[in-house]
């Protein structure tokens, strides 16, 4: 095939303008095709971003409970005194039973200035003593392995009781079958009273003869009395068949202890049918009797002969029932004690159960917090120089005194910080409390101090009562100038080896009572200050809490050493920076912080925590 020239030409014109229609129509549609390109891209990137976010996560500061040395202080401010006297006053009342020094003396800090009688002081502190040790004692019991008697004995107790139960079934089969020796002659014997015709010559009844012979003096009566003589009898002979018959069946030397147990339970309420059977029985013969005694009759000797016999039968079977209740009751009570028995074998064995480790634990140490109590209450008996001084005495020896009474003054070159505390810090100050002393006008300068007096008598101002306590210092700094602003912290309590946790860990239900949040197992601590995410929900733990400072509490029970509780807690979202900008793309992919439809937990974790 061939081609024209003219033919070629048109054709390359045609492909060359097909060629520059395309170019501007790349050219034209390329920045919409550019756009959904990233569009894609940008998509993709959020639902990427969705499907692996944190937010909603809870984020945990976590921290675990540590022994150590708790201090409790409380805080004041006040001002270096331009007064270096200082009046001294025991915190007690009583007698005074001796003066340490002369009137005018030098003394140096300690010395003993006078004494309040203390003997009912000096007993709490013997009586806290020996609580202490008992506590210590108990403690170390429950802590070491029982011994060969503790075991010996308490094998002993449970082979005591087995016995003592083996005997009770021995009484009860031996108390059963005297039972079955009397009760076929009493059955006869009632039959007899009952149904017999001794009474008349008519071969009625007897109780029937009776009711008729009553009737003339109250008809009702005397049928409603036969009536329950007959039912009662009806009863109890169909119950006597059928336990004699059970007892007849049954070899009581070689039954087991539930056929024993069933035979001694129905025997016993054979007894109490039979009893009712009896006492009606009486009770329709003595009416008779009683209402011939009423009109002047002779009361026929057979009615006496048969009340006699009634009378009889109702004593035999009281004491057999006294003695089928007593196994009965003897053998409940043998089966309990095995059981409580062997429980205390098994709990001696063992060993000590860490609720009785941390029961015995903190008995120790509330009996060391009471002697501690008792030895600082010993201390308020006693007035000593605070630091090196002259004294001036103001009581002479059995002189009657109150706390707060001025018992002497101290005249002394040693400066004073002079601070006022509210009454809820005042409370906790003793004297001799150490302190550490700061001054605004020396940033740098510190100064130990102990406390050297204590107002008896707050102030009030404005509905508020403060004391005012003054401090000596332990050293003396040329540069401290009367007048000068001091500020006090005043270690108040020190707790050696106490189990504490973070001051924010600790949180108080509703009812008062405190817990903490523990996660268990623990989870790994790797975000820092900012917390780590977890899913896992923490379980709440009640404590008991004890002395506590700005920074640590106390867990005197419900928690132990390494145990990992919850310091604070926030939301993924909000540890991350808080909220993110809007987009116009709105929850595509889900937002997993408002616990959408796609399933994602809602968030709020750390408001269930009560953080």
């Amino acid at each position: 095939m061939s081609f024209s020239f003219n033919t070629l030409v048109s054709s390359n014109k045609t492909f060359s303008a097909g060629f520059v229609r395309a170019r501007a129509s790349f050219r034209k549609h390329r920045s919409l095709r550019i756009g959904a390109l990233v569009l894609a891209v940008f998509v993709l990137w959020r639902v990427f971003a969705a499907a692996t976010s944190t937010a909603g996560i809870p984020r945990y500061v976590v921290a675990q409970a540590e022994a150590g040395t708790l201090v409790v202080s409380v805080t004041g401010s006040g001002q270096v005194s331009a007064s270096n006297q200082l009046s001294l006053s025991p915190q007690a009342s009583g007698q005074i039973v001796y003066i340490g020094v002369q009137d005018g003396e030098k003394v140096t800090r300690g010395t003993l200035i006078a004494e309040v009688d203390p003997t009912n002081a000096e007993k709490q502190v013997r009586d806290a003593k020996a609580n202490l040790q008992s506590a210590e004692i108990n403690l170390q019991k429950v802590t070491e392995p029982p011994t060969a008697l503790e075991l010996a004995q308490a094998q002993d107790a449970v082979s005591t009781a087995e016995n003592s139960l083996v005997t009770a079934y021995a009484n009860s089969t031996s108390d059963l079958a005297n039972t079955f020796l009397d009760l076929p002659t009493i059955m006869t014997g009632l039959q007899d009273v009952d149904f017999g015709s001794e009474t008349n010559k008519i071969q009625q009844w007897n109780i029937d003869w009776y009711e008729n012979a009553a009737s003339k003096y109250d008809l009702a009566h005397a049928q409603d009395l036969r009536d329950s003589a007959y039912a009662a009898y009806t009863s109890a002979k169909t119950s006597y068949d059928a336990t004699f018959m059970d007892f007849k069946n049954v070899n009581l030397a070689s039954a087991d202890a539930t056929t024993t147990e069933n035979i001694l339970s129905e025997t016993y309420t054979t007894l109490g049918l039979v009893t009712n059977a009896v006492k009606a029985s009486n009770a329709l013969i003595q009416y008779y009797s009683d209402q011939l005694t009423a009109n002047n009759l002779t009361v026929p000797s057979i009615a006496t002969t048969q009340i006699s016999s009634l009378s009889s039968y109702t004593s035999k079977l009281s004491s057999h029932s006294s003695s089928l209740l007593s196994d009965s009751t003897s053998i409940s009570a043998d089966k309990q004690s095995i059981n409580e028995k062997q429980l205390s074998l098994q709990e001696l064995q063992a060993g000590a159960t860490a609720l009785d480790l941390a029961s015995a634990q903190l008995s120790v140490e509330t009996a060391q917090n009471a002697l501690k109590d008792a030895q600082d209450n010993l201390a308020n008996y006693y007035v000593t120089a605070p630091f090196d001084g002259t004294v001036g005495l103001s009581v002479t020896p059995y002189q009657q005194v109150s706390s707060g009474t001025t018992v002497a003054t101290l005249v002394t070159s040693e400066q004073l910080a002079v601070l006022t505390l509210n009454e809820v810090d005042a409370a906790t100050v003793k004297l001799g409390d150490k302190a550490t002393l700061t001054f605004d006008a020396f940033p740098d300068l510190s100064i130990a101090g102990e406390v050297a007096d204590i107002s008896p008598i707050g102030t009030v101002s404005q509905g508020v009562v403060s004391y005012t306590v003054k401090i000596g210092f332990s050293t003396q700094d040329a540069r401290v100038k009367p007048g000068m602003s001091v500020n006090a912290s005043i270690d108040t309590d020190v707790v050696t080896n106490a189990l504490t946790v973070p001051a924010s860990a600790v949180h108080t239900a509703s009812d008062g009572s405190s817990y903490v949040l523990v996660f268990d197992p623990p989870i790994t601590a790797s975000g820092g200050a900012q917390g780590t995410l977890s899913e896992e929900i923490p379980r709440q733990t009640p404590v008991t809490i004890g002395a506590s400072n700005t920074t640590s509490t106390q867990i005197v029970a419900g928690l132990s050493s390494g145990d990992q509780v919850v310091v604070r807690a926030t939301s993924g979202s909000a540890a991350a920076g808080g909220a993110s900008a809007p987009s116009i793309f709105g929850t595509l992919g889900g937002n997993r912080a408002g616990g959408s439809a796609n399933g994602a937990r809602p968030a709020g974790g750390a408001v269930r925590i009560g953080g």
